[in-house]
């Protein structure tokens, strides 16, 4: 049996060969926490990178600022899956040949796909390697369906692999806790932000490493609304109708969702919109977003902000 995502990632994380970027550490946000009242909360939706998941810049990225960044993490993805038999042999290092095509791939990619009208399409990094996978078996490249299983699935673990190689990732401190404790009181958890078919994977896999536990039975699937899925990222009025519609689903109201974000204005307002209450998480400068005018204007402000995830259990037991 062809192992899922989430064994996938288990069994990197086991092997002592690989060597994964760590995120930068966390550098605290001078603020205070504090709440106008989050009473009545039957459910939490928690933004993605930057609120759960701590990465450089707060954001998951396609490609490095730095070149050089990106080419490493394409080298070790080029030599995992053994894609250089395949690939055109051109002066320089392998990376050097793919990261042209993983370029104009992304590109094109973009411009054919996303919702009409939508104003921030969100593209699927399967979908990216799925075409790379294309072009190497125009020359022979064979996937090992056994181990990988069908052509998208491969493209979903390559996927994983390279966007780990990429960008450090690892999920806040006191998440787990906070979690799991939400999860005792019958709060239903989800997720809402921009995120890839391997983000519930990477989350997953830094919530255990934290902590032994299993984070599947604390999130429901049908509140985990990503960007890479809808097709949309934040701030797109597109993905919080989804959320919202998620939530009328499961019989809440829009009143009752609390989502929590690190970016006021890309994570935050969208939700205000939809009715949802907001919580402002600045658990580090470099992933959050805020001026402090926002935090005063009606319109902008959020329902409550936190510095740590923990601060939140206090809250909603008020």
């Amino acid at each position: 049996m062809v192992d899922g995502l989430d064994l996938y990632a288990t069994s990197l994380c086991e092997r002592s060969d690989l060597v994964w970027p760590k995120p930068p550490a966390i550098e605290p946000f001078k603020a205070k926490a504090g709440s106008f009242g989050l009473k009545g909360i039957r459910c939490v939706m928690w933004g993605t990178y930057g609120t759960l998941l701590h990465v450089a810049s707060g954001d998951l990225l396609f490609e490095h600022p730095k070149e050089f960044v990106t080419n490493l993490a394409l080298e070790k993805t080029i030599q995992e899956f053994r894609m250089w038999g395949s690939m055109s042999r051109k002066p320089g290092q392998p990376s050097d040949s793919l990261l042209p095509i993983y370029r104009n791939l992304i590109f094109d990619l973009k411009a054919g796909s996303g919702l009409p009208g939508e104003k921030f399409p969100e593209l699927a990094s399967e979908r990216v390697w799925e075409a790379v996978i294309q072009k190497l078996q125009k020359k022979d490249y064979v996937i090992d369906h056994g181990k990988y299983g069908s052509t998208i699935e491969f493209a979903r673990k390559i996927a994983f692999f390279f966007h780990t190689a990429l960008q450090g990732a690892n999920v806040y401190p006191g998440s787990v806790a906070t979690i799991s404790d939400l999860a005792s009181r019958g709060i239903l958890q989800g997720l809402l932000g921009n995120g890839q078919c391997f983000t519930t994977a990477q989350l997953n896999w830094g919530l255990k490493n934290q902590h032994p536990c299993d984070p599947e039975v604390w999130f429901c699937k049908d509140l985990c609304v990503l960007s890479g899925t809808v097709g949309a990222r934040k701030p797109s009025n597109t993905l919080f109708q989804a959320a919202a519609n998620a939530a009328k689903n499961r019989g809440l109201l829009p009143e009752q969702v609390l989502h929590i974000g690190s970016k006021l204005r890309e994570d935050l307002i969208g939700a205000k919109k939809v009715g949802f209450k907001t919580a402002l998480f600045l658990g580090d400068k470099s992933s959050s977003q805020v001026e402090a005018s926002e935090l005063k204007e009606p319109e902008t402000r959020p329902d409550a902000l936190i510095t740590s995830c923990q601060q939140l259990l206090m809250m909603l037991a008020g």
